[in-house]
C-alpha cells in the first residue's frame, strides 16, 4: 500500500508542477519553476530542491545544478533588505569596492551573508545600466546613485526608519 507524501510546498505551486509535467519536456520548465517557489519563499532550501526534483521527476542534482549555476537564485534565506552594489566596469571605477567595504563594516557581514536580525543581506551586482549615475546601491526596489562610502550609515539609518 502506498503512502501520500507530504510536502512543505504550497498546493498552488505544486499544482504549477503539475501542469508543467504534462506538457511536452516539462524538464525545461526547471528555471520558471524555481522562480516560482523562489518568489513565494524567498530562496530555495534544499527541501524545496528536493520537492522539486521529485515532483517533476528529475534527478535532484540537476535541480541543484540549476539552482547554483544561475545568480538570480538564492540557497540562503535573505533578510528584509536586499542591499545589492553594483560592481560592473562604471561603478567600479567609481569606487564601488569601497562602498561595498563600508556596507560589509556598518552590518558586520559578508557578501552573500545576512545580518543576524534578519534585516539585511549584502551581495554584488553587475551592470544595473545606470553608468552615468556609478556608483550604484539598490536596496529591494530602491535605487542610490553617486553613492559614496560615507553615505552609508545615512542610507541604512533612513531605510530602518521606513519600517
Amino acid at each position: 500500500m502506498c503512502c501520500e507524501v507530504k510536502y512543505t510546498l504550497e498546493n498552488d505551486i505544486i499544482e504549477y508542477i503539475e501542469e508543467c509535467k504534462k506538457e511536452e519536456h516539462p524538464e525545461s520548465y526547471l528555471i520558471a519553476v524555481l522562480h516560482k517557489v523562489q518568489g513565494r519563499y524567498g530562496f530555495l532550501s534544499e527541501i524545496h530542491i528536493d520537492e522539486v526534483a521529485h515532483i517533476l521527476e528529475v534527478p535532484t542534482a540537476t535541480v541543484y545544478g540549476v539552482a547554483t549555476f544561475y545568480h538570480y537564485f538564492k540557497l540562503k534565506p535573505r533578510g528584509k533588505y536586499s542591499v545589492s552594489v553594483c560592481l560592473g566596469t562604471a561603478c567600479f571605477v567609481k569606487g564601488a569596492d569601497s562602498v561595498l567595504g563600508a556596507f560589509k563594516s556598518e552590518l558586520g557581514i559578508e557578501m552573500g551573508e545576512t545580518t543576524s536580525d534578519g534585516l539585511f543581506s549584502i551581495e554584488g551586482t553587475r551592470c544595473i545600466g545606470v553608468c552615468a549615475l556609478a556608483p550604484v546601491v539598490t536596496i529591494n526596489e530602491r535605487v542610490f546613485s553617486n553613492v559614496s562610502p560615507g553615505q552609508v550609515p545615512k542610507i541604512l539609518h533612513d531605510i530602518k526608519d521606513t519600517d
